[in-house]
């Protein structure tokens, strides 16, 4: 596994101008940034080059027609990479781990119907006599967090904020069932979220100005959110975990959305199952972990209980199998968090 340097102060703040605002243009964060568009462009292509960085874009899981479910699979000891890098291959998975000490692996399933969700856990999921469990939570309502909390990383002054953050993000209106021109436009964004009209227009068969037009309501209606997603041991961020959270459902939107407002919450999300809201952190270390739960989610007075499961390893992110090994065969190597 490469080396991986941790970023200097300029990548740190085109990360943070990134994650205010995936699609804003080179011009614009150059001048905020006081650098120049060149500048901006070569280190946005190192970073994307080197697959530290990406900007994505995911539809809530509660929009019509797009289901997700988070997956929990436990294995036999030393099957976890065997069944992460099966799930890594699939188009239709995405944050693909491995946690509790490399016995569990976690995934996101996405699922564009009713009919497919239904088929996807009744006849997809992974056959092995080496996973031992399979549970499955249908995600049913994703919270967003304000687009200045960055994962742990205040890169820009408020100054810069200001001038760099969109209005704020509705959470997901009434509109239509996304049609095939729709599904094929998300399909290219959750590649590459900075893709041009042009590309856009190709993929849909629309009019750039048309894919403009769909854009800026897909946005404006809580529909489509863009964000920066990088490789969290770059930034200095090297221990994360799943926390697995109880709470009664009277507190349960109370308590989503006050989640995602903490800068260690990279997801948070209300689910199906034995406990009902699902939560990724990423933390400095393992004492900022600790801190974390002992003063951030003890003071949630609704929260009954947590189950703190540490991620060894991220295999696939949203679309993206991380390790080249994992996208033919198993290969052991060194934890990371990010």
């Amino acid at each position: 596994m490469v080396e991986i340097h941790e970023a200097d102060d300029l990548d740190r703040r085109l990360i943070h101008a990134l994650q205010l605002d995936g699609r804003a243009s080179f011009s614009r964060i150059a001048e905020v940034l006081g650098v120049s568009d060149q500048t901006v462009a070569r280190r946005y292509r190192r970073l994307r080059t080197r697959d530290l960085l990406r900007i994505v874009a995911v539809p809530p899981a509660d929009h019509a027609g797009h289901g997700r479910w988070l997956l929990r699979l436990r294995c036999a000891p030393g099957a976890a990479e065997n069944v992460a890098a099966t799930l890594a291959r699939r188009p239709d998975t995405a944050w693909v781990q491995i946690v509790s000490g490399g016995t569990e692996v976690l995934c996101i399933a996405r699922a564009r119907s009713q009919d497919e969700s239904e088929q996807y856990l009744l006849e997809r999921l992974p056959r092995s006599a080496r996973i031992v469990d399979i549970a499955a939570h249908s995600v049913l309502h994703t919270y967003y967090g304000s687009p200045n909390r960055l994962r742990g990383l205040s890169a820009l002054t408020p100054r810069q904020v200001r001038a760099l953050a969109p209005a704020p993000v509705p959470e997901a209106g009434d509109v239509p069932p996304l049609g095939p021109g729709d599904q094929r436009l998300l399909d290219v964004l959750a590649r590459d979220g900075r893709a041009g009209h042009a590309e856009l227009a190709a993929a849909t068969g629309w009019s750039p100005s048309t894919v403009g037009r769909r854009l800026d309501r897909l946005q404006a209606t809580g529909v489509l959110h863009f964000y920066a997603e990088f490789d969290l041991r770059y930034v200095g961020l090297h221990t994360a975990a799943r926390l697995w959270t109880s709470v009664p459902p009277a507190d349960l939107a109370a308590t989503g959305r006050a989640l995602a407002e903490h800068p260690e919450v990279v997801f948070a999300a209300a689910t199906t199952g034995p406990t009902n809201l699902a939560v990724q952190v990423v933390c400095r270390d393992s004492r900022h972990l600790y801190r974390y739960l002992t003063e951030r989610v003890a003071a949630l007075t609704a929260v009954r209980h947590v189950e703190t499961a540490p991620i060894v390893r991220n295999v696939k992110r949203a679309g993206t199998v991380l390790d080249p090994a994992f996208r033919t065969a198993r290969r052991p190597g060194p934890a990371g968090a990010g």
